[in-house]
């Protein structure tokens, strides 16, 4: 393979043009607007030996662009997102963040701990959903984190930490959380969750970037291949929460072989039962092996660039979402071009959702003198 080439005015220079000041061997800094409600953001790139490159704002933690080699060592930009805080605010769709305390939804807004029921405020209330999901309108997502660079050999990353008080979001507990993005020269991008609280609380981070190997904009992901190393997906009711783990056999949901994403369509569209989400994923997937112990998740490959994800983790599930609520409306951040529907495609890992409220799940509590810890990896390669 040819090794891509990294100039000096792609190292310096972050979207708009703006020159990025170097902080650090391989890291640069520069602003990155402000926040809906005036907070100054920043955004760093992390420019991996093995060619990876890394945008991440301190806003939410946001995987703001993910430059991967082709086949031929040619650079694209391989997850969504946009140019600004502010677009982030306006345009949603949790691209690219840190998610937290809680991924994905809670019935009702609420749980109880030792007895105690908390309430969380509803922030999905339309047609039959009624919940919590991804901890509310005011979660780790729209929090500025502080940021501390690092180089360690030929690693080289960025430390966010936050410190939730007690209470924040209807949750218990004053809760530190450090998250630690790793770039290694093999172009390994890793994310270590590392939390502890002082009362018994949900803790259940995960990150939400969506993926289009062939580039962002450039398309749906339709004809994009995955592989989900899971036997059984969780089945949901019309509120999108979970009724009871099922066998993949049969399913538009049996990734088990590396197949085209959409290549169930009709089997997705002909089920009734998926009406209440547009007859597409956004589902939750139980992985293979123990919760805490690493494992392969998924595999993805588009065959035209050769780029392949592959992702590892401690957690025991991963949500897949397909987009399917993604329009043209919605800008890119290469100039001039737009989003579409299926314009990629999140793979959350994460605990089930819900899981306070399903004993029969692995469960998320959090309680003083515990440390919370998870890791993903997302190793980017090429078709060999």
């Amino acid at each position: 393979m040819k090794k891509a080439i990294i100039t000096c005015a792609a190292v310096a220079t972050l979207a708009g043009g703006v020159l990025a000041e170097g902080i650090a061997e391989g890291i640069y800094v520069s602003g990155f607007g402000k926040t809906a409600d005036g907070r100054d953001a920043k955004i760093y790139r992390i420019i991996g030996e093995g060619g990876l490159i890394l945008d991440v704002s301190d806003y939410g933690g946001r995987l703001v662009r993910c430059f991967v080699p082709d086949r031929y060592g040619n650079m694209v930009d391989v997850t969504m997102g946009w140019n600004s805080a502010a677009d982030y605010d306006k345009y949603g769709f949790s691209a690219g963040t840190l998610i937290g305390r809680n991924g994905n939804r809670i019935a009702k807004g609420k749980f109880s701990i030792d007895g105690i029921e908390y309430q969380l405020p509803i922030n999905e209330n339309k047609a039959k959903r009624y919940c919590n999901l991804h901890s509310g309108p005011d979660g780790w997502d729209k929090k500025i984190w502080d940021a501390k660079p690092f180089v360690d050999g030929k690693s080289r990353g960025i430390v966010l930490k936050y410190v939730s008080p007690d209470g924040e979001g209807g949750f218990p507990g004053e809760v530190t959380c450090e998250v630690t993005y790793r770039v290694t020269p093999d172009n390994v991008w890793s994310i270590d969750y590392k939390a502890t609280t002082t009362k018994p609380t949900i803790v259940n981070p995960t990150h939400h970037s969506y993926w289009n190997l062939a580039g962002e904009a450039s398309g749906n992901v339709l004809k994009q291949k995955l592989q989900i190393f899971a036997d059984e997906y969780t089945a949901i009711d019309d509120g999108l929460i979970p009724v009871a783990n099922k066998s993949v056999e049969g399913t538009g949901f049996d990734f088990r072989n590396l197949r085209e994403i959409g290549a169930k369509a009709d089997w997705m569209i002909g089920n009734d039962e998926l009406g209440c989400v547009d007859n597409w994923y956004d589902h939750n997937f139980v992985l293979r092996g123990k919760s805490g112990e690493m494992k392969k998740a998924c595999r993805m490959v588009d065959e035209d660039s050769g780029r392949t994800l592959e992702i590892y983790t401690t957690e025991p599930c991963m949500q897949m979402y397909g987009a399917q609520n993604m329009t043209c409306s919605r800008p890119a951040k290469r100039q001039g071009a737009s989003l579409c529907q299926f314009a990629a495609v999140a793979l959350e890992t994460q605990h089930a959702p819900d899981a306070p409220n399903h004993k029969e799940f692995d469960q998320t509590i959090l309680r003083p003198g515990e440390v919370f810890r998870s890791r993903t990896e997302y190793h980017f390669g090429v078709v060999k």
